[in-house]
């Protein structure tokens, strides 16, 4: 997803004091980060940052929030380094080459990597782990092994720093896939302490996180705190600062309030009406981005009366996006009409946004055969820009309609997660209408569309139509580039008729940060340590 040899490292500025460069300049600035009082001379080597939700699991494959990989990930390394736009470069693996005609890509390890515990990383473990992830009757079953492996299908250790990873795509699409989700779990320590192949790894304590990366952990509050400690044996470059706390607070006013009270020092997920305070406090500003983020409304259509392509057009027609981008979010994002985001693979160029027609939205009400039906749409609170707001006026504007009632039901982000991946099944479905952010990350359509839309082997999708699954699959299985992007545009063409989604808009990432870090942010909303040089 996202440190490997040097020539990578030269390339970013995450991290840097205005007019100076290199470790000394690092040092007086991490200083400064941590005591603005603070003389040049004096040295205060550590950083805090402040997420919008702590991690609910210690299982680095638990999950795909990216505020659990901004911390993990610097514990459980990626094999590779990924940059949007550019692909991946070496890191954990060194080289890989393509096996032509076999379906496999061959990875070739360094040989100088070694777990916090003291043990050497071998072929094994990275096997072991890519297979936990993929095989639903190994280990912990979670969004990864569907929406970031979705076409990874096993691996295998060729001997103690050679994986074969086998796939049933193009390379070109596996090569997205393995380069931003592959990372590698100890295999005996995590069998032999946690039953890692029946369970997820759980724990409270330091000693309950073993990864290779550049930080291991030294204090662990479970839900509040993490601190990591430089892993004096890592592998690669030495990280910026000695001590890196991660903590979170669910409030944008709170982030703001840490920042401008010294107590961190870069803050995620600022709330465009928190902006002003930033920008009007000393020595504290605002950095931001267009993101990889949609932010859309799944409906899932093997339930009433979202089996109706008219009724789901019907609530894209209800919806002023444009609207809600200027009124909700002063601006902060995009209306948008595919399920991907500008500067993915297959972005199709000539899909406009639903525009909001209270009449054409009645009329394919009535079509539908759904007229005077009642709804409700379940909106998570704090895990997206102003989410419950723009919950509750896509819900009010819905309910504009005159044969539709529509109510939002504010809930805790987990419930929207689980119902994102509680599949099809009308027997078991409990909230079939939802809003929910999904960012693709690995650069390609496939990512934001195939563990939604694709039926065989998925049971974590929330769209049920062969049409749509089919061309995706066919995607695929095509190795020119060229073509490739042209049926991923087509993809996205065909996503924007049948509606899936109510769409709604791309976010903009919003960063609070001492105004003395020349830094970027990712449009893969990521924050790395390693970059911060």
């Amino acid at each position: 997803m996202k440190i490997g040899d040097n020539q990578t490292l030269d390339r970013r500025s995450l991290l840097k004091l205005t007019g100076a460069a290199g470790t000394a300049g690092l040092a007086t600035m991490a200083g400064c980060l941590d005591d603005p009082s603070a003389g040049d001379d004096e040295e205060i080597d550590e950083l805090t940052i402040t997420l919008s939700q702590f991690p609910d699991t210690i299982d680095p494959l638990d999950h795909i929030t990216g505020d659990y990989f901004d911390i993990y990930d610097h514990i459980y390394e990626p094999l590779f380094d990924f940059e949007p736009g550019e692909g991946i470069f070496p890191r954990v693996v060194d080289d890989w080459e393509i096996q032509e005609g076999e379906g496999a890509t061959e990875l070739y390890l360094r040989d100088d990597v070694v777990f916090h515990n003291g043990d050497d990383l071998t072929a094994e473990d990275v096997a072991w782990t890519i297979n936990r992830t993929v095989d639903p009757e190994l280990g912990v079953v979670s969004d990864i092994g569907s929406f970031g492996l979705g076409s990874i299908e096993g691996a295998e250790a060729l001997d103690d720093t050679t994986v074969s990873v086998e796939y049933g795509a193009a390379p070109g699409l596996a090569e997205f896939e393995f380069g931003n989700y592959a990372r590698a779990l100890n295999m005996q320590w995590a069998i032999d302490n946690h039953d890692a192949e029946n369970e997820a790894i759980s724990g409270a304590d330091p000693e309950d996180f073993n990864g290779t990366g550049p930080y291991e952990v030294v204090d662990f509050t479970s839900g509040e705190e993490i601190v990591l400690e430089r892993f004096d044996d890592y592998w690669g470059d030495e990280p910026p600062f000695e001590t890196v706390i991660f903590n979170a607070d669910g409030e944008s006013n709170g982030r703001v309030n840490s920042l401008r009270t010294d107590a961190t020092d870069l803050t995620i997920n600022i709330l465009p009406e928190d902006v002003s305070t930033v920008q009007d406090a000393d020595d504290i500003e605002i950095r931001r981005v267009t993101s990889f983020r949609n932010i859309f409304c799944p409906m899932k259509n093997t339930v009433e009366p979202f089996d109706s392509q008219e009724f789901r057009q019907a609530m894209n027609y209800a919806v002023d996006n444009e609207e809600i981008v200027n009124s909700v979010l002063s601006g902060y994002g995009e209306a948008r009409g595919q399920p991907i985001a500008p500067g993915i693979n297959g972005f199709n160029d000539e899909i406009e946004p639903y525009e909001q027609d209270i009449g054409m939205a009645e009329s394919l009400v009535e079509e539908s055969g759904y007229g005077g039906v009642e709804i409700e749409l379940t909106v998570p609170q704090g895990r997206y820009l102003n989410d419950a707001e723009v919950g509750e006026t896509v819900a009010d504007q819905i309910n504009q309609l005159e044969n539709v009632s529509c109510e939002a039901n504010v809930v805790e982000f987990g419930t929207v997660s689980d119902a994102n991946s509680a599949g099809v099944d009308p027997d078991t479905i409990e909230i079939p209408f939802y809003l929910i952010g999904w960012g693709t990350i690995t650069g390609d359509t496939d990512y934001g569309v195939q563990g939604f839309f694709t039926i065989p082997d998925n049971e974590a999708r929330t769209f049920h139509d062969e049409e749509l699954s089919d061309a995706i699959l066919e995607s695929q299985q095509i190795e020119d580039p060229d073509e490739r992007r042209q049926q991923l545009e087509q993809v996205n063409q065909l996503a924007h008729e049948k509606a899936p989604f109510l769409f709604l808009h791309t976010q903009e990432s919003i960063y609070g940060v001492r105004e003395q870090i020349e830094w970027e942010p990712r449009e893969d909303e990521s924050v790395f340590i390693w970059e911060m040089e």
